[in-house]
């Protein structure tokens, strides 16, 4: 039975359980601030992708345990920085994968298990996808496969050093192939799509507080401030997790959508209509990037913040040479 059907089934030990374990998501020591990067432009078939991504420790944390995979660009590392120079953008090869990772478990174990997140899986993904493999079902299982390989050596990891004991980290990611996108997600860290000025949110908190908003127990106006919202049940480095993601959005791609992921660092303090009006009005992803990251700063977010927008535009779109 899993820690999650464990608590449900018996409530009144929640209280005990919860006092008797350290738990994920509790205030931690939080790698430099990462400068922000320009666009970043990718052609998968008929279709290019316009990239931003930024990362900060933010107001509060003195580290920065978010981390995010782009194709050509380096993680957030602790021991690198990067002068805050602007980088030029960028033309990749097709069939590309995008991620966000927020460590947790203190010292340097969320700095590492995010790290760990960011680099192991893009190289799990490609030893088992080739090029060629149009086949949704197997797309969707090696992405799950590569997840849950990371996901054992997190825990190998925590469980060998000490500095890295009892570290975990979300991780959410988007894999673009031909004309569509798998999207998945373990913890908090959210993938959301734009479309026709509508904003959807593709993947699911794994909170306790979110679950017990499944089972009927708490309402959705309680949500938000619940105690339990920042404990998560689900999380890479965890033996729940051990199977890789529980569910996939297979989506088609189309010019026009937009895609963010993002840390709760973000996706905590901004509410989903801010997140749709900047999506809708700031065309540079780079910049609408650096605009989001400014409102969860300004709205007094006590967390790092991470923020990776992939704009679809056609290879005519003229934008793509400004």
């Amino acid at each position: 039975m899993s820690l999650l059907s464990k608590l449900l089934s018996k409530p009144k030990s929640w209280w005990k359980w919860l006092t008797s374990h350290r738990l994920v998501g509790e205030d931690v020591d939080s790698t430099d601030e990462f400068a922000t990067i320009s666009s970043l432009t990718l052609l998968p078939g008929q279709l290019k992708l316009k990239v931003g991504v930024v990362s900060v420790r933010g107001n509060y944390r003195e580290h920065n345990e978010d981390n995010y995979y782009v194709p050509g660009r380096r993680p957030v590392r602790p021991d690198l920085s990067d002068g805050g120079a602007e980088t030029p953008a960028m033309t990749l090869e097709p069939e590309n994968l995008f991620i966000v990772a927020d460590g947790m478990g203190g010292q340097q174990a969320g700095e590492k298990a995010s790290l760990m997140a960011v680099e192991l899986i893009p190289r799990a993904i490609a030893r088992r996808l080739t090029a060629e493999e149009r086949e949704p079902r197997q797309i969707q299982e090696s992405i799950r496969q590569a997840v849950a390989e990371v996901n054992s050596e997190i825990l190998g990891s925590s469980g060998l050093v000490t500095e890295y004991s009892n570290m975990g980290t979300t991780v959410v990611l988007a894999q673009f192939r031909q004309d569509r996108v798998f999207v998945a997600g373990i913890g908090d860290s959210r993938a959301y799509r734009l479309r026709d000025h509508k904003l959807e949110l593709l993947t699911k908190d794994h909170s306790l507080a979110d679950a017990l908003l499944d089972a009927g127990t708490i309402t959705k106006e309680e949500l938000s401030t619940h105690k339990f919202k920042n404990v998560l049940y689900l999380y890479l480095g965890s033996k729940d997790a051990r199977s890789g993601p529980e569910e996939f959005k297979v989506l088609d791609v189309r010019p026009g959508d937009r895609f963010l992921l993002a840390s709760d660092g973000l996706t905590g303090v901004v509410p989903d209509e801010e997140l749709a009006r900047v999506l809708c009005t700031v065309s540079d992803p780079q910049q609408a990037a650096v605009m989001l990251k400014d409102m969860a700063l300004d709205n007094d977010s006590k967390d790092n913040v991470t923020c990776l927008i992939i704009s679809v535009v056609a290879q005519s779109d003229p934008g793509l040479s400004a």
